[in-house]
């Protein structure tokens, strides 16, 4: 079952990641002359279609909060396929018609439109339910199609991860391990003040500079590799992958780009089908409780899905979860 809150949690990533960039730089700066290309938003081909490109001239700033507030509900989970398309029409909007788009906001326009095919057939209420069994057996088509946008994501950043590594190799920097010397000096990437007492005695040891240049590498070639590899494994290249991009994210500033990055890295390292069962301590689910009437387990209310016939059964008798990451037995998927 493609339909899950593992990809749930990678949407809602890209859309914190995208509304970050919107909703803590001001319309001047989003917006603004670039040297050579013209006035921002550059509306020409396909970029017409844009938010910021239909909205009037004096009225950016109110198409900004707008889509602030799509990208919440979006990361809220509320109604998957509701907010499939306009989530991946703003992620389309902010890469093509701000001045100061990154490589981040190109991964979440992609990573945006591969989802929606999954998004598009997801019956939940929540993308952070679970789906009982065989609510969705007479849905076939739509989990053929939800699982073809996952797999795509998959190949996507497998190959993201592989050309990432190898388009560095032949440059004489990457190939000696001084690439990050350069980097870590940089005025616009260097580390931060308070970070500087730190970074510099690694930066001034040649070792510290070599692993600085040549660990990433690993961990690039390593996820493009990790479909290949046991699940095992691929735990282990997701807990190096997201100190890395996060790393990037607290030395550089690039916050969309590691949450768009880890939000990837969600649906390359965990198995297919899998879904997180969060343990709540006891005393935040009795808050919870109270004033809450009890879900009538006979009509399957509070099952997470749109009702249909033949559900209540199976909302029933998957009521309680285990704790932990379930998916299928020994599954390497």
């Amino acid at each position: 079952m493609p339909w899950t809150n593992v990809y749930g949690l990678t949407r809602t990533l890209l859309a914190l990641g995208t509304m970050g960039t919107l909703a803590f730089s001001s319309t001047g700066t989003l917006f603004r002359p670039v040297a050579t290309q013209g006035d921002y938003p550059i509306c020409a081909g396909p970029m017409r279609a844009g938010v910021f490109c239909l909205a009037p001239e004096n009225g950016l700033t109110a198409a900004r909060w707008l889509c602030v507030l799509v990208l919440l509900v979006v990361a809220s989970g509320w109604r998957p396929r509701w907010t499939a398309l306009p989530h991946a029409w703003v992620s389309f909007s902010v890469f093509s018609e701000i001045a100061i788009a990154d490589g981040g906001d190109q991964v979440t326009v992609v990573l945006s439109s591969l989802l929606a095919l999954t998004a598009l057939g997801d019956p939940r209420r929540l993308h952070w339910q679970q789906l009982p069994e065989g609510a969705a057996s007479h849905r076939r088509g739509a989990v053929l199609l939800g699982a073809t946008g996952l797999v795509l994501v998959r190949l996507q950043m497998s190959f993201l991860y592989f050309q990432s590594c190898v388009a560095k190799l032949p440059h004489a920097e990457w190939a000696d391990g001084t690439a990050m010397w350069y980097w870590g000096h940089s005025l616009s990437f260097g580390a931060p003040g308070p970070l500087q007492p730190l970074v510099d005695p690694v930066l001034a040891s040649p070792l510290g500079v070599a692993l600085l240049t040549w660990v990433p590498l690993v961990i690039e070639i390593g996820l493009a590799a990790s479909l290949l590899l046991a699940q095992r494994w691929r735990w282990r290249l997701f807990a190096a992958g997201v100190l890395f991009h996060l790393s990037i994210a607290v030395m550089m500033g690039l916050w969309s780009f590691a949450l768009a990055m880890i939000g990837g890295l969600v649906v390359l390292c965990f198995p297919l089908g899998a879904h997180l069962n969060v343990t709540v301590p006891e005393a935040v689910r009795g808050l919870l409780r109270r004033g809450t009437a009890a879900p009538d387990p006979a009509t399957g209310k509070d099952d997470g899905a749109e009702p249909d016939a033949g559900d209540a059964r199976d909302a029933a008798a998957s009521s309680s979860h285990s704790s932990g990451l379930s998916a299928t037995a020994g599954s390497d998927r």
